[in-house]
């Protein structure tokens, strides 16, 4: 297994944003990580990639990659295998890229700081093309804001795959981007992920780019995970009701109805998570016991696991 991650929890003081957290990612293999905003899907990102700002603190848990405890590696040895062999695309690249700096020094930076490259600039625009960007060796001159949203977003993904790392997290890529960019985009991923063999956690809140790109994929609800199946399993037979609410606001062509089913309600934030399921106050299958203690998950089949005491639905 190329990464797996055991039972973590992330700290911001007192409040657990990421609650006993396990998910395993294969090489070559995608998972997908879904769930509305709120939930902890940033946060376990950025957990694994040991980047939390203070006060968030891993408190519990392990992270393995290739064999190798990331928790126990000296911060030296991390930012070495951060970049060079797990990478990460955040979900702005205008946040993420210096604006004073052009793209081209930026991936020609992040390939010096691993040694990555004798000739750092010719493997900068072999990046850039393999990225599908038009006259790479001119847009290594440009400035972030002289190219369009989708333009940035194939320059973050550019400097995230120049050192072709193993383990790629792509935290929302395709947010505000419009359909036709977000479907090159997606076409981008898997391409690369077919010519390098490297896993993938991809992580959004679009249930739509996860039935095209995961094969495997974890429900994130109030920090933990409430259902984990492979893609096909999870939409021919959802067995969580957060699951159930998610696929139920998808619109569809094959339906004739005038109102989107909505889930009522928000995420609660982690210091005001009730006691028992977390989902209990908006989940139309709710019952007496659901407010006892929190579900584990529990196999349903294998493979396909859901953390409710109703299951199967």
């Amino acid at each position: 297994m190329l990464l797996t991650v055991e039972g973590l929890a992330t700290s911001f003081g007192r409040m657990r944003a990421v609650d006993g957290v396990s998910i395993a990612v294969p090489a070559g293999r995608t998972l997908g990580i879904v769930g509305e905003s709120g939930c902890g899907k940033s946060v376990l990102s950025l957990s694994i990639m040991r980047l939390l700002a203070a006060p968030g603190s891993i408190i519990a848990g392990g992270i393995t990659f290739d064999g190798q405890d990331l928790l126990a590696m000296p911060q030296r040895a991390m930012r070495r295998l951060r970049g060079r062999d797990i990478a990460m695309i955040f979900q702005e690249p205008m946040t993420s890229l210096n604006p004073v700096h052009t793209v081209g020094a930026q991936i020609i930076e992040a390939l010096r700081a691993h040694d990555a490259a004798a000739d750092p600039r010719a493997t900068a625009i072999a990046a850039l093309t393999r990225v599908r960007i038009p006259d790479a060796a001119a847009a290594m001159d440009k400035f972030p804001h002289q190219l369009s949203g989708g333009m940035r977003q194939r320059v973050m993904i550019a400097m995230a795959i120049a050192c072709i790392p193993r383990l790629l997290i792509a935290d929302e890529p395709t947010t505000a981007l419009d359909v036709t960019v977000q479907a090159q985009i997606l076409e981008l991923l898997r391409d690369l992920q077919a010519e390098t063999g490297m896993g993938l956690i991809l992580i959004t809140h679009d249930l739509g780019v996860i039935a095209e790109m995961a094969d495997e994929v974890a429900v994130m609800y109030a920090g933990r995970i409430v259902e984990s199946a492979s893609a096909q399993d999870l939409f021919d037979d959802p067995q969580h009701p957060y699951t159930l609410g998610l696929l139920g606001s998808i619109p569809r062509l094959d339906l004739d109805r005038a109102r989107l089913t909505a889930i009522e309600g928000t995420v609660p934030p982690p210091h005001a998570w009730p006691p028992g399921c977390r989902f209990a106050p908006r989940c139309p299958f709710a019952i007496t016991a659901c407010d006892a203690a929190p579900p584990p998950l529990r196999e349903l089949s294998p493979g396909h696991q859901a953390a409710c005491i109703r299951a199967p639905l």
